[in-house]
Parts: structure tokens; C-alpha cells; sequence
């Protein structure tokens, strides 16, 4: 087995490295996508919209289960597979950005998936906006060989156009809803009306042809809906739809109360973590009640919550009244890299610095971010820390030692704190001072969000679940753009849970 971030620098993908053979998958001509461009922020404005004016998203989401419901899907929303006591599965999350970082994964992926007997990728399938022309390159082409079958839950991003190209893709190519009578003039609703982004009418004439990419009987899935469960040998895994805003209606609220009831042994996948950069987030459900008072019901049965929406892996095993929950970040993959190294010292629901985990690790986030804005701002001599030096200045900031043994002599100087200072890096609780929060807050807010990876290692990452009737071992393996890491892709975390 490869080395991986954690043991060594070149585990983690930096130095002289031979880059991977995934660019030989992508199509001839790709355009980078920009978050700080006018053009993409006023195309997904949808989600401040919702903030504002009131989110719409779940009495549209109810509309389409309705449509569903119709056509003769399942009233539960069950998918019962035929899958034996002992089964593997993939997990992948945030992967359509259709650039270099989304096809680095593709390689490393198929290795490890083989003998799998599906996968679910969890959130924001298509960005920017989910639109149905996106899905030749961002979906159908990359995961083209890929032999089972596909289910997903869709992220923010794909409601951008109201889910239409996702329930075409996913779910039986459920027909466009039928418009809803105008709203009353000078209401909210009728002031969201005005701005709200819609699909081009024309939207969706690529999709017939992309998908011949994955035609094979084999690799069908059928969703009943946004959400659904699926029943696999031993496990029920559970996906809901959090929406624009990250939080569940009343309709899904109450079904979800009803899937999470009994002994069987469950998976939670969202697309908003309930645990994320140190900060728990329950998720509230309309009417009352979060989604994590139902995770942490001990009558439910829940091993683990799994949730994309951040763009990297973090774990966090929580005591719950003498069982361990592990909750799981995994959005590493494809899009743009949201840092680690902003994640100040862990001390939350009992989860110390000691049993948390994230990927890529914080010194190797900050030497990433510090080369990106050190080129965009075409200062590299002040900006650019060495992956040594980065994580030094962490380990110091924090209050930890090093997670791997340093291969030069660190360097911990007035520059690289001030570079840390800059980017945002976190520090511990009881020193954290006024203004290094701000400096966070703005950083991880604003600057943070962009796609303007160069070249490797780009510190994706994705996940396999190995089930047996006695418990699941959760794997996260790095994709880093490096033929090292595409020819064995490591194992940057790894642990076991018991289901019995």
C-alpha cells in the first residue's frame, strides 16, 4: 500500500511527481469555473433568494415527490436490492466541476471500486446550477466506466434551476412540473418570482446523447425520488434532500421519522454534515425537531451520518449515550478544495484533537492555498509556504505536534504566521483572539470558494464501505492528480463500525 499524507510529503502528493493519465478522460475542451465570477454568482443566486424572500424548495420537492408518487413509484421510498450479508459501496460527494480535480478522481476511483455494487454521491452533483446540458461532461463521461449503478441526493447547487435536470437524470425522467399560478403582486413570493433563476428553455438538448455513455443494463438506477432509502443486505442507507438553505421540510421530516424506525442497522447520507470545521449543525426539520435528534435516537440504529456540501473529508466519532456515531464529511469529489487548515482546534461533543480526522491535513491545506494566492496575487516569494513550514506554523497555532515527521528543518517565522494569519488558520479556542476571527470568517466566506486549482496535488478524495453483517468498515482513499496516488490510491483514514 502506498504511503499516504500522513506519512510522508510525498505521500501527499508534493515534490517532483509524475502526474496521472486522467486527462487522456476529459473532453478536448474544458472551461474553468470560476466562483468569483459575476456571471456564475448571478447565476446561483437562487440561494440568497430563498434567505430573503422565503425557500421555496419545499413545496417544490413536494410537487415532484407527488409526480413520482403518480408514475408508480414506491409510496415508502424504499429501493430494495438484492445485495448479499456481505457487500461493498461507494461514496463520493460535490463532484461536477468537469474540470482537471473532478477526472483526477476518475482513475483512482474505478481501482478502488471495483467488485462494488453501487455508489451514491452525496450532494451537489452539477455545478453551477444543476442545468441538464452539464451532465455530459460533469456526470455521464467521467463515470462512464464505471459498471453499477449511480444514486444520488441532490446539494444546493442542483436546485438552482428548481432539480429539473436531476429528476430527469435520476429519477425515470420525471416530466418538468407544471408552472404554479403567479404569486400576488408586491408579496415576497412575487418579489422572489422576478429574480428567480429558471432553466434555459432550451436547456437539456446534450442529455439524450450523454446518456449512451452509461447505457448498460447494468448501470441503471431509479430513484423514487429526492430522497429515498435503500435497503442492502444487512444496512438500510437513508439519503435526504436539505435543500438551498440545509434543511428538511415537514413532508420529508415525517417520512424520515417513519425509514428511521426499527432495528435494522442505518446510514444517514445528507447534503448538509450534521458535524463540520469543528461546529455541530443538527439540521433543523419544519415543525420541530432536528435530523441529528433522530441519528442519535437509540432506537433508530444509526452507525454513522455521512454529508458532502464541504469540499474535503473530516470525521468525527461522537459518544452518544455509550455508542459511538461517526460523522463524516466526504466533498472531496471533484470541486474546488475547501481548506482544513481554518478548522481551529476540535473540542466539540467530546471530540478532541486526538480523534479527529480530515484530509487532506491542515499544514498540507495551508501550503495549498498559500501556492494558489501566491500565484493569483503574483507575490509567490511572500505567500508560498513549503508543506514543512505550513504545517509547523499549524502545529504551533493549535497547540499539537506534527502529524508526520517533518523531511527538512521547519521554519516558523514572522512571515509564515502572518501568511497563516492571512489565509485564515485556525487556532485554539481559549486563544483565539478578536481579530483572527473575522480574518477566518471572512477568509472561509469569500475567498475560499474558488476553483483556481493549477496542478497537483489537488487533495481529493472519496469513500468505501465494506459491509458484513457484524459491522462496516469506512475507508477514505486521496486522489490527488499524481500517477503514485491514481495507480494506489492511499488510505488517508480508516476505521470500523460496529453494527452488532
Amino acid at each position: 500500500m502506498s504511503d499516504s499524507s500522513r506519512d510522508t510529503a510525498e505521500g501527499a502528493g508534493w515534490g517532483a511527481a509524475e502526474p496521472g493519465a486522467y486527462e487522456r478522460l476529459m473532453p478536448p475542451k474544458v472551461e474553468k469555473l470560476s466562483w468569483l465570477a459575476p456571471r456564475t454568482l448571478w447565476a446561483a443566486r437562487n440561494g440568497v433568494l430563498a434567505s430573503w424572500f422565503g425557500d421555496p424548495t419545499g413545496r417544490t420537492r413536494s410537487r415532484w415527490v407527488a409526480q413520482r408518487a403518480a408514475a408508480g413509484a414506491p409510496a415508502d421510498k424504499v429501493i430494495r436490492r438484492d445485495d448479499p450479508d456481505r457487500f461493498s459501496f461507494m461514496v463520493i460527494g460535490d463532484t461536477g466541476e468537469g474540470d482537471a480535480p473532478q477526472y483526477a478522481v476518475v482513475p483512482g476511483f474505478l481501482k478502488v471500486s471495483q467488485d462494488t455494487r453501487f455508489s451514491v454521491v452525496a450532494s451537489d452533483v452539477i455545478y453551477p446550477v444543476g442545468s441538464a446540458d452539464d451532465y455530459d461532461t460533469k456526470f455521464f463521461r467521467p463515470y462512464q466506466d464505471y459498471p453499477a449503478p449511480i444514486y444520488a441526493i441532490p446539494g444546493n447547487h442542483d436546485w438552482y434551476e428548481d432539480l429539473g435536470a436531476f429528476m430527469r437524470v435520476f429519477c425515470a425522467d420525471t416530466p418538468p412540473l407544471t408552472p404554479e399560478p403567479r404569486p400576488r403582486p408586491l408579496s415576497r413570493a412575487w418579489l422572489r418570482s422576478l429574480l428567480w433563476h429558471r432553466p434555459d428553455p432550451h436547456d437539456g438538448q446534450r442529455l439524450e446523447q450523454a446518456r449512451r455513455l452509461r447505457a448498460a443494463s447494468g448501470q441503471q438506477a431509479v430513484q423514487p425520488g429526492p430522497y429515498w432509502a435503500i435497503d442492502a443486505g444487512p444496512v438500510r442507507i437513508i439519503g435526504i434532500d436539505t435543500g438551498l438553505l440545509g434543511t428538511v421540510d415537514a413532508e420529508q421530516g415525517a417520512w424520515l421519522r417513519e425509514v428511521s424506525r426499527g432495528p435494522r442497522p442505518k446510514l444517514l447520507i445528507t447534503g448538509s454534515p450534521l458535524y463540520v470545521d469543528g461546529e455541530h449543525h443538527p439540521c433543523p426539520i419544519d415543525g420541530g425537531g432536528t435530523v441529528d435528534d433522530l441519528v442519535r435516537d437509540p432506537e433508530h440504529h444509526y452507525v454513522a451520518a455521512i454529508g458532502g456540501d464541504i469540499h474535503n473529508y473530516q470525521r468525527y466519532p461522537v459518544d452518544v449515550d455509550g455508542r459511538t456515531i461517526q460523522y463524516v464529511v466526504s466533498g472531496g469529489g471533484g470541486a474546488f478544495m475547501h481548506a482544513t487548515h481554518t478548522i481551529p482546534r476540535v473540542s466539540v461533543a467530546n471530540v478532541t484533537e486526538q480523534d479527529f480526522r480530515c484530509y487532506p491535513l491542515r499544514g498540507d491545506s495551508l501550503a495549498f492555498y498559500s501556492t494558489l494566492y501566491g500565484r493569483r496575487l503574483r507575490m509567490r516569494r511572500f505567500f508560498t509556504l513549503s508543506a514543512t513550514d505550513a504545517a509547523a506554523v499549524i502545529a504551533e497555532r493549535l497547540g499539537i505536534p506534527l502529524t508526520r515527521s517533518p523531511g527538512e528543518p521547519a521554519r516558523v517565522t514572522y512571515r509564515t504566521r502572518l501568511v497563516a494569519s492571512l489565509l485564515g488558520a485556525g487556532g485554539r479556542p481559549d486563544r483565539t483572539s478578536r481579530f483572527r476571527l473575522p480574518v477566518r470568517k471572512i477568509y472561509t466566506q469569500l475567498f475560499s470558494p474558488s476553483s483556481a486549482t493549477y496542478s497537483p496535488p489537488f487533495f481529493k478524495c472519496f469513500l468505501r464501505l465494506d459491509v458484513t453483517p457484524e459491522a462496516i468498515r469506512l475507508r477514505c482513499h486521496a486522489a490527488t492528480g499524481n500517477l503514485r496516488q491514481e495507480l494506489d490510491p492511499p488510505v488517508e483514514d480508516e476505521v470500523t463500525i460496529p453494527l452488532i
